[in-house]
């Protein structure tokens, strides 16, 4: 059976699946890549860096060869920077972390799909008030940034879809294979939001010992934290965001110490600056989510589309027809089940 959705109904997608925006990994090739496959590639606009922008939304615009989007952090932008991507015929905008409303008439002035994030149900509501095409309900498993205080995937995205009523939502957070894809559309979402699944492939624009770190992660190797922000000196506002990452030494020298960190964080970041330069940290966090232990390789993002996809349909047919698992379908493409050493 085909997996047809209000959502892919209204971007005409094959598939129910949207690469999430990630900042810095997803760039132009890994975008197009998602679009070419069936789904919807977005780019990781972020914080709307002009030199980045103007780099890589010619790659999405000239290999797409489907709908495909770009996504911003609106707590970090001007209306320039939306302004600028529409410029390139993006089929969507992609809004998250803050207000979009400062946002909301760039994106009308075009034909393009309005995608907003929510965290919590105030936060969906205000994306229905200012005319949100697509919500996406974050829950607290993703990796990266998402609310300190938000919800779990499973309770949050029903009641966002009870919510949006006719407007599609897509489900976000621990979702990295088609079962949870297919239980997403359970949940009542018509689609998901897959970010480090997309991570760990060929296309990403990511180090590849970030890849390697993603396929050797355990779920219960991530943590939430503002540590890694903190420590760092990114600017993200930490009293709303943390970011779910796999461990780093600077989580077990501060945890439980995040209030110290952040009433003096400069000694810190002067520790963690020297450490960069020596080697002895990475220079950026590995973002992960709680799904990432379903995460055995690096494929082509085409191979992840189609995989998830057709995973998703054989576990909704098996529900519904109750025919017994095929369980080769649900290994890892290795074989093997994830150990650390």
């Amino acid at each position: 059976m085909a997996l047809a959705t209000d959502f892919t109904d209204l971007l005409g997608v094959r598939h129910p699946i949207a690469l999430a925006p990630m900042g810095g990994s997803a760039g132009g090739a890994l975008a197009a890549a998602v679009s070419r496959a069936g789904g919807l590639g977005l780019l990781g606009g972020a914080n709307g860096d002009p030199v980045w922008l103007e780099r890589e939304l010619p790659v999405v615009a000239e290999r797409a060869g489907g709908p495909w989007g770009v996504g911003f952090w609106n707590w970090a932008i001007e209306e320039d920077a939306v302004v600028r991507a529409l410029e390139y015929g993006p089929d969507a905008v992609f809004l998250s972390f803050g207000d979009p409303a400062p946002f909301v008439d760039a994106v009308r002035r075009t034909d393009a799909v309005l995608i907003v994030q929510v965290t919590d149900l105030d936060e969906a509501k205000r994306a229905l008030e200012v005319g949100a095409d697509v919500l996406v309900a974050q829950g607290t498993e993703s990796g990266g940034h998402g609310a300190r205080n938000g919800r779990s995937t499973l309770p949050f995205v029903p009641l966002v879809a009870d919510l949006a009523g006719s407007v599609p939502v897509l489900a976000a957070g621990g979702i990295a294979d088609g079962r949870g894809l297919a239980a997403a559309l359970a949940l009542g979402a018509a689609g998901a939001l897959v970010g480090t699944r997309f991570q760990a492939t060929a296309e990403a624009a990511i180090d590849p010992a970030i890849g390697w770190a993603l396929v050797a992660g355990r779920g219960q190797d991530t943590e939430r934290n503002a540590v890694l922000d903190l420590a760092r000196g990114a600017s993200w506002p930490t009293a709303t965001y943390t970011a779910r990452t796999l461990g780093h030494p600077y989580l077990d020298r501060w945890r439980g110490r995040e209030t110290e960190l952040a009433s003096d964080p400069a000694p810190a970041r002067a520790a963690y600056a020297e450490d960069i330069a020596s080697g002895a940290i990475p220079p950026i966090p590995v973002w992960a989510g709680e799904g990432v232990d379903l995460v055995t390789d690096r494929p082509p993002a085409a191979d992840v589309v189609a995989a998830m996809a057709a995973q998703a349909e054989a576990a909704l047919h098996r529900a519904v027809t109750r025919e017994p698992r095929d369980r080769t379908r649900d290994e890892p493409t290795d074989g093997q089940v994830k150990t650390r050493t």
